[in-house]
């Protein structure tokens, strides 16, 4: 599980540029979202690698059109 956050805090420092502050408050974050995964059954490092960069894109509204900028027009 630690091997599957730590790669998910790399991969994600390279897309998104945010101060220590935020990085910890992400850290928390995926840390309980993978953890519950974990708890759930999942043993795939790389599926809880996929699932944690998608869950902090969500969070940081990186997959919302709307948030990303897009207007419809």
């Amino acid at each position: 599980m630690e091997a599957a956050i730590d790669r998910i805090m790399h991969t994600y420092d390279l897309l998104v540029n945010r101060s220590a502050a935020a990085n910890d408050e992400a850290r928390e974050k995926v840390t309980d979202y993978v953890k519950t995964l974990f708890e759930a059954g999942e043993r795939d490092t790389h599926r809880l690698t996929v699932c944690g960069l998608t869950y902090l894109r969500q969070l940081d509204g990186s997959t919302d059109p709307v948030k990303a900028g897009y207007t419809g027009m």
